[in-house]
């Protein structure tokens, strides 16, 4: 039998959200962000505007946010909890 695995949509999610360092509120990214939980990755990829350096820090306050990672084959940015707030 063949297990169907969750796949990012092709096309991309429509919905673009902002995400905003936690420590001093300045913007990070503009990000089409999929389903309704909280912000736990960021697909390269899907990432719209990238206000950071691409050193997953805030500009600002220089808090590191997200680590890198592969997920699913794909390059991610893996929040780190508590670091970042989102809003639609």
């Amino acid at each position: 039998s063949c297990i169907a695995q969750a796949q990012p949509s092709k096309k991309g999610p429509d919905k673009t959200v902002k995400v905003y360092c936690a420590r001093c509120q300045e913007q990070l990214y503009k990000y089409k962000k999929g389903g309704k939980g909280s912000l736990v990755k960021c697909f390269v990829e899907r990432i719209v505007e990238d206000a950071t350096a691409g050193d997953l820090k805030c500009p600002e306050c220089g808090t590191e946010f997200a680590r890198p990672a592969m997920i699913r084959g794909k390059p991610a940015n893996k929040i780190i909890g508590g670091k970042v707030t989102m809003s639609k």
